[in-house]
């Protein structure tokens, strides 16, 4: 069975050549690419469409998400290197950086279906969200990244950072109108380094997770954070989960984040799940 991988050489603080003497060392003759673009990995997947049965994604979440979009509902297998700041798909999927391992699953060539979610024309597969994360990640766009980093940022946009309103359009949610601190989509259960936004999200069930955080005062801080990174996030005056298959809503931001990567995204919005719309290797 061949693979190809498809390397981003932005990510791993830009510090691919580990991995990829590693894998020349373990492998006869690799098929793989440095990408520089998206053009680049378009074309890449294309040519060697036919001889390839398992891409393999080297980077974080965004660059994951951008290598699965061209396999979606198609026969060809996604596989990771994790080479990101944050990782959370590669840690809901038990990828890890054992470059041995890897080859051995792909030796095993098998696979899962999970599923993926569109947010208007916006591909993704773990989690996207707007409001206060959304902003969060344009500004950690600006650092050199990290996990500190991440922190230091989420701290001075939290104090500055006012409510978005959300106005829900689909039947049977009008209820959860109103404001708060940030809306995310939840396909895996978390946003990576370990903070699980979702603790109950499945990947293959059809659904995905609405998490709604209304603005919590400053002495809600510890128990938030200490719930996130411990699983133990639920229902309670500030935090809200809808599993949905699909909906439709407003939102008074265009400010979002497409699995970890900042875009812009106009209103209304539509969510709508794809389900078992991605082979994965297991």
């Amino acid at each position: 069975m061949r693979a190809a991988f498809i390397i981003n050489p932005f990510s791993a603080k830009k510090n691919y050549q580990p991995f990829l003497d590693s894998l020349c060392k373990k492998t006869d003759q690799p098929l793989y690419l440095i990408s520089q673009s998206l053009e680049d990995t378009d074309h890449f997947i294309r040519e060697n469409w036919e001889k390839v049965d398992i891409f393999v994604a080297v980077g974080g979440d965004g660059t994951i998400s951008v290598v699965a979009q061209k396999l979606i509902n198609t026969e060809k297998i996604l596989a990771v290197f994790p080479a990101g700041s944050g990782n959370g798909f590669s840690n809901e999927t038990n990828f890890n950086k054992n470059i041995s391992r890897l080859l051995d699953k792909i030796k095993a060539k098998k696979y899962r279906e999970i599923d993926t979610f569109m947010v208007n024309e916006h591909f993704s597969i773990n989690v996207s969200g707007t409001g206060f994360d959304g902003k969060v990640v344009k500004e950690f766009e600006k650092t050199n990244r990290g996990f500190k980093n991440y922190i230091k940022v989420s701290i001075k946009t939290f104090f500055n950072y006012k409510p978005i309103k959300i106005k829900f359009l689909s039947e049977g949610y009008k209820s959860y109108n109103g404001k708060y601190l940030m809306l995310n989509i939840a396909n895996t259960r978390q946003f990576g380094n370990n903070a699980y936004i979702a603790p109950m999200a499945s990947k293959s069930d059809g659904l995905v997770d609405l998490v709604l955080v209304k603005k919590f005062p400053l002495t809600y801080s510890p128990f938030f954070a200490f719930r996130m990174f411990t699983k133990r996030l639920k229902d309670d005056d500030y935090v809200t989960y809808l599993p949905v298959s699909e909906i439709e809503f407003k939102v008074s931001t265009k400010t979002w984040h497409i699995d970890g990567e900042f875009k812009k995204i106009k209103s209304p919005i539509h969510i709508k799940v794809l389900p078992k719309s991605l082979r994965i290797l297991v």
